[in-house]
């Protein structure tokens, strides 16, 4: 397990420094000025060219591409982003406190979409067919293809314009001070944009979820659970919930990066202080410090994300330690599990063929005769085992 966890750190570490590269070429092919982007393009207009040769020195504009971006690495792990022009603050103050408020909202949608969605994938994967399973998918592809924005815009015009139920934007109430806002006041404000981005994460996991569902619930040992007398509930909290657990975990977190970039435009449409509404601003007002400074916390952000998606999905399964190579005597004993695995099979098979025979014998009493579900999943369960009790 140490092995895995380490080489997933590693790879973590190493996306980082790959991430870290694209973002300074991209800044550093941009057509802004490097001058004008630390004081200001009023500054630069009342500036000899003398004095911006000798500014664009200081900065270090005229020094190869790799110093240039060692010596800008070198400051971010001591902390220093530069200056954001457009906040005038340092970057990593800004981004401090814009990253609180993104950070509650999403993980409330985080949350909330992860809930929602497993909760409307076990109901439409356990009726299969039936008028709830259509709801639910209907209602699934309704928010798949309605963009983030537009569902913010009627949300705002319904529950803050129209019914007043809510704030029409911001995080806290307009000339109250940040020391001042309570809980409530805070709550109050990010329910709504909350709401509308959890909407946005719903359909995946819900369509996931029902499509692991349904595959359970075709399986042979769900058939001779119903055989057994086993009601939906019963089948879908012991079978059901053990399969379904481990797929939604690992998408649910793989799915943060969709929640980050719903949150951009959220945050956009309520005019909520967070990182995505300072990105816009940055990329606007051509402010590349701070833009490098949110794309890099940005892809942490995300990089964390499935970083624990993994480690959770190696913890919960064994098989991906071993798939990634954890050792020979791993795979040996994964080997070695796999026959222990096939015994059990075999006699599982002959145990579902002798539990068929009582079933047939007792039907053969009562003058029972017909079908249904439970001569289903006894055939199946005679056809598994019979080869092995021969």
């Amino acid at each position: 397990m140490l092995n895995f966890v380490l080489k997933q750190i590693v790879r973590f570490v190493l996306l980082m420094l790959a991430v870290s590269l694209v973002v300074f070429a991209l800044v550093s092919a941009s057509p802004v000025d490097p001058v004008q982007a630390n004081v200001g393009q009023a500054a630069v207009i009342g500036m000899s060219d003398e004095k911006q040769a000798q500014l664009a020195a200081y900065w270090g504009a005229d020094t190869p591409f790799w110093e240039r971006y060692l010596n800008w690495l070198i400051a971010i792990f001591q902390g220093d982003m530069g200056t954001s022009l457009r906040f005038n603050a340092p970057v990593a103050d800004v981004i401090a406190t814009r990253a609180l408020n993104s950070l509650a909202l999403m993980a409330i949608a985080w949350v909330a979409s992860g809930v929602l969605g497993i909760v409307l994938g076990i109901v439409a994967g356990a009726f299969r067919g039936r008028w709830p399973d259509k709801l639910v998918k209907g209602y699934c592809y309704l928010l798949a293809s309605t963009p983030t924005f537009w569902l913010g815009l009627v949300a705002l015009m319904v529950f803050s314009v129209w019914l007043g139920w809510f704030p029409m934007g911001f995080s806290a109430p307009v000339g109250v001070a940040a020391s001042e806002v309570t809980l409530a006041d805070a709550a109050y404000h990010i329910a709504l944009p909350a709401l509308v981005l959890s909407f946005s994460g719903v359909a995946n996991i819900a369509l996931h979820t029902r499509e692991k569902l349904v595959d359970v619930m075709e399986s042979d040992y769900v058939r001779f659970a119903r055989a057994r007398g086993e009601g939906l509930a019963s089948i879908v909290r012991r079978h059901g919930l053990r399969n379904l657990l481990l797929p939604a975990i690992t998408l649910q977190f793989a799915s943060f990066s969709e929640i980050f970039g719903g949150s951009v435009l959220v945050e956009q449409v309520f005019s909520y202080p967070g990182l995505g509404q300072a990105a816009i601003t940055a990329g606007l007002g051509g402010d590349a410090s701070l833009l490098a400074g949110i794309a890099l916390v940005s892809a942490a952000l995300v990089f964390t994300g499935n970083l624990i998606a993994n480690l959770l999905y190696g913890a919960i399964d064994p098989r991906m330690r071993v798939r990634a190579g954890e050792g020979g005597k791993r795979a040996g004993g994964g080997r070695a599990a796999e026959r222990n695995g096939a015994d059990d099979a075999d006699d599982a098979g002959r145990g579902a063929v002798l539990a068929c025979e009582r079933v047939r014998h007792r039907h053969d009493e009562s003058g029972y005769s017909g079908g249904g579900t439970e001569a289903d999943a006894c055939e199946g369960a005679r056809m598994k085992g019979e080869p092995h009790a021969e």
